[in-house]
């Protein structure tokens, strides 16, 4: 196995087709697939799938990718910085639950260390794929919570797929609300209280196990259920039609406004929030950094 090998992949999972990686690795495309085959056969994986429109990666293959991609970012990185090379186009990608101190973190790993030209990604999406993303090391680092309702199921997944969880912090239980519905007139809020207003949620897809809800209390019964799947359309539903989420109360008045406040709510729950990375691949660069803005963020919240 060789560096070469491990660009060949890359490229050819960002392309999609042999024929257009070969394009781009100025090589000709019997060379590359013979070169796919041999490092195929080496491993003993089947790391492409063959179709009519090109080809896809197995799931071998998306794990091998996770681990090829951060031989690559480190071997750029030793070659800026020893061998005087040109600054080289910088990946880092985080997944997470819709926690504003995350993106927070993500805009300051990127003013600081982004560099002239940078790959960076953040997927805020459903609890299953967040720890699917780093099992197969799509993402260096996930953010999420665990709490006594969701924590055996959750540490249980997460230890079969080979992954580590470390605290950032713990929260009490918040609602957020818009600044114009009654609620948001008290300091403390019940059960009882939300009754009669529309709760909203975020959509888990075809895992929409309880266990998997970003929120707690999902178990609760509700007259009135939103499901949605992004932070902004949440918070416009929020104002629009007086409704809530339960949360963790961290929200970012730059990045999501002042039209959204967080209310204490009286219940015996808490939220321990933190992140997880793969326990044998660990963490590169970047994903150090940003676990280290992330630290920083949840010591503002403590």
């Amino acid at each position: 196995m060789t560096l070469v090998q491990l660009k060949y992949i890359v490229t050819i999972a960002e392309t999609g087709t042999i024929s257009e990686a070969a394009k781009q690795l100025y090589i000709a495309q019997p060379s590359l697939t013979a070169a796919v085959k041999e490092l195929e056969s080496e491993l003993g994986i089947t790391i492409f799938r063959r179709t009519n429109k090109g080809v896809l990666l197995s799931a071998e293959g998306e794990e091998f990718l996770g681990y090829a991609r951060q031989v690559i970012e480190q071997t750029n990185l030793i070659e800026e910085r020893y061998l005087g090379t040109g600054q080289v186009k910088h990946q880092f990608c985080v997944s997470t639950q819709h926690y504003s101190f995350a993106v927070e973190a993500f805009v300051e790993l990127l003013r600081q260390y982004g560099g002239e030209e940078y790959d960076f990604r953040i997927r805020e999406t459903q609890t299953y794929e967040l720890i699917d993303d780093v099992a197969k090391l799509r993402s260096e680092v996930g953010v999420l919570y665990l709490n006594q309702f969701n924590e055996t199921v959750l540490r249980r997944v997460l230890q079969e797929k080979g992954l580590k969880f470390t605290q950032l912090f713990v929260a009490k239980p918040h609602v957020f609300v818009g600044v114009d519905n009654p609620l948001a007139q008290k300091k403390v809020v019940s059960l009882e209280d939300l009754a009669p207003y529309p709760r909203l949620s975020y959509e888990q897809g075809e895992h929409n196990s309880f266990y998997y809800s970003e929120e707690i209390l999902s178990t609760l019964e509700s007259k009135k259920d939103i499901m949605v799947s992004d932070r902004a359309t949440l918070f416009n539903l929020l104002i629009g039609l007086n409704g809530y989420t339960i949360c963790s109360g961290v929200i970012n008045e730059e990045l999501n406004g002042k039209n959204i406040v967080a209310i204490p709510l009286d219940v015996d729950d808490y939220m321990e929030i933190g992140y997880i990375i793969h326990s044998k691949a660990g963490t590169g660069k970047f994903g150090n950094l940003y676990i280290e803005a992330l630290k920083r963020y949840a010591s503002a919240e403590r």
